[in-house]
């Protein structure tokens, strides 16, 4: 019935968290989706942006995949079903009413090729041993990517995370066509040893970096 109901009107519960205010679960014709206030976390336009990232890597070459920032998990179901990706993914989330969600609502869960950790994921890349062919940066709060992330200290321990040859999607953030000094920044902050390419107004709002690891 909600199924239903929400082609005539979106049908939302809300949820409060700890660090992104309240969280909405709403069926939005016919699909169920999570937001918060101002944005569409997961299975909406954000899924959209990332898979056009997805495209511009070569997805083959990869063992083993970072994701920072959950969600609702979204992502993770379009590289399982979409791209037919079905090797190992370690998914951080600071937010643990996030990752509640994305199990109770979306059924995503541990497994065996799934290890979902609860962290701050500044923190994890500074203490993280383990080697990555793709590392996937997608750490909104709302709308906003807090500047920690942006800094040379988490892009050089991003680095030291990536192995040769592999690549970075970083979801930097909403309407910067016209912040090219901050682009330029971020880029700056990964080094020499990464090639770049920026997507600008990708699904008609955010800003994609991928990069690969050239050394």
């Amino acid at each position: 019935m909600k199924k239903i109901l929400s082609y005539i009107w979106p049908v939302t519960r809300k949820f409060p968290s700890e660090f992104n205010g309240t969280l909405e679960i709403s069926y939005v014709n016919g699909k169920k989706v999570l937001d918060t206030k101002n944005a569409n976390y997961s299975y909406g336009s954000l899924q959209k942006i990332l898979e056009i990232g997805l495209t511009k890597v070569n997805l083959k070459s990869v063992e083993n995949l970072l994701l920072l920032g959950l969600g609702g998990g979204s992502i993770i179901q379009s590289l399982r079903e979409t791209f037919e990706y079905q090797k190992n993914i370690i998914a951080v989330e600071i937010d643990p009413e996030i990752i509640k969600l994305a199990k109770d609502e979306f059924g995503i869960s541990p497994s065996n090729t799934l290890q979902i950790v609860q962290a701050d994921a500044f923190d994890y890349v500074k203490t993280s041993k383990e080697k990555f062919q793709l590392i996937i940066i997608d750490l909104f709060i709302d709308t906003t990517v807090p500047s920690k992330f942006f800094k040379k200290e988490f892009c050089d321990n991003v680095s030291r995370l990536l192995q040769k040859n592999g690549f970075i999607i970083f979801n930097a953030g909403v309407n910067l066509k016209n912040n090219s000094d901050k682009i330029e920044k971020i880029i700056s902050n990964f080094g020499s040893d990464f090639k770049f390419e920026a997507f600008l107004k990708v699904n008609g709002t955010n800003t994609l970096l991928v990069g690969e690891k050239l050394t």
